[in-house]
């Protein structure tokens, strides 16, 4: 058996829920990502900007202040590694029939 390493920018638990939910729709703003996930919003601004400077989501930001808005959305390249993750996590788990 071999073992395909794990993208450890998506093997962090808040970076994963955030790219599934942005996988699944076509964009989504903080407050929505930030109640989804149950996060604080320092943490989740944190890890949004690591899979932005990754390359793997776009953030849009208007606004200033209190009355700013940022709203994300997965990139190509995004979606290809979520894709690539899953398969490498499945693949930690054989059938045995």
């Amino acid at each position: 058996m071999e073992f395909k390493d794990l993208d450890p920018l998506l093997h962090n638990e808040l970076r994963l829920k955030v790219m599934a939910a942005l996988d699944s729709l076509d964009d989504a703003d903080f407050v929505y990502l930030k109640d989804l996930t149950k996060s604080t919003a320092g943490n989740l601004s944190v890890q949004i900007s690591k899979l932005e400077e990754a390359g793997y989501i776009r953030v849009v930001r208007s606004g200033l202040g209190r009355g700013s808005h940022t709203v994300c959305r997965i990139t190509q390249a995004g979606s290809r590694a979520l894709l690539s993750y899953q398969k490498a996590l499945l693949g930690y788990f054989r059938s045995k029939d």
